[in-house]
Order: C-alpha cells, then structure tokens, then sequence
C-alpha cells in the first residue's frame, strides 16, 4: 500500500485547518498577544501598574481599623466598607500595604506610621482578566479562550508539518533519484 493517499489526506486536511483555524482563533488571539505583552513589562510600565514604594518599618503596626479608616480618606478609591476593598497586599519587607479598590485605584501605606505613600489606577489586574478571557464572562473564557488555545496549538503542529512536507519531499526525491541512477 502507498503512503502517497495518506500524505495527500494529511496535506489537504493540514492546510484546510491551517487556514479555517487561523481565522477562527484571530480576534481572542491578539487580545492574548497584546495583553500579555503589556503583562511581560508590568514592573517597568507604571501606565500598567504602580511602581512598589518603600515604607519604614517591616512591622504592620497599623490596625485594619485603621487602614480602611485610611482607605476611606482617598478620594480615588471611593471606599466606604470593606465591601469596597478587593484585596490587601502586605509586604513586609518594604514597610507597606497595598489596599486595591474594587474600582480598580490603590493606596500604598507605610505599615508603621499610616503615611499615604501613592495613590495610582492599577490596570495590569484588568489586563490579566483581558489576556485569560474572564473580563467577558466565564463562559468566554471556557468556551472560547481555551478552545482558540487549543485550535493554536494544532495550528502550531500543522505549520511546523506543512513547514517539514517540502524538505522531506526534496530528500524523498533525491533518494528516488539516486536509486534510478545506481540501477
């Protein structure tokens, strides 16, 4: 039996899923490609995220009376409770604690004297929702982010398959025609 229908069935199937995969994953595609190279320069674009500042003390000194009484003083931020806080990010060993806002704002306190620090729009957690689809909803994500991950990666295979099918034709060839010219 020849491989020559097989091949011809793999290059015509290769080439159809090539070409109708590339259209379909092209739009969440780029919003991948272009939020995850905003997501790579996070800590060197402050536009993405806020530069980290240093506090003056390692301790948290300050109560979480305290800190959502300080929330509460920037403007920005617009907390009244703890409903309007989405996360705390302690560090120690810089003295500080990021409060983040539900809308997105963060304060940046020292943990020892309550100091308001910076106050900046925080983007890269918005950018993160963006590059795994869950910004739109979650059925988004699993539906059509993880499906176009998926219909990439086969593009990835049939590319590197349709890149290989000419080389290994011209060797294919060339033993052919070696072995008509020793018989």
């Amino acid at each position: 039996m020849s491989k020559r229908p097989l091949r011809t069935f793999c290059n015509k199937w290769s080439r159809k899923l090539h070409r109708w995969g590339a259209i379909l994953v092209l739009a969440p595609t780029l919003v991948v490609l272009t939020t995850g190279i905003l997501l790579q320069v996070k800590k060197q674009s402050t536009w993405v995220q806020p530069p980290t500042q240093r506090g003056t003390a390692g301790e948290l000194d300050i109560s979480f009376d305290r800190i959502l009484e300080i929330a509460r003083t920037v403007d920005e931020m617009a907390v009244e409770t703890w409903d309007d806080i989405d996360r705390l990010d302690v560090r120690p060993d810089k003295g500080i604690v990021k409060i983040r806002a539900r809308n997105r704002w963060e304060a940046q306190l020292d943990t020892a004297s309550g100091d308001v620090l910076q106050v900046a729009y925080r983007r890269s957690d918005l950018i993160e929702q963006l590059h795994d689809g869950s910004w739109f909803s979650d059925s988004v994500k699993l539906w059509i982010f993880l499906p176009s991950g998926v219909i990439l990666l086969l593009l990835l295979l049939t590319g590197a398959y349709l890149w290989i099918l000419p080389i290994s034709a011209k060797r294919a060839g060339r033993r052919r025609r070696a072995a008509a010219s020793a018989s």
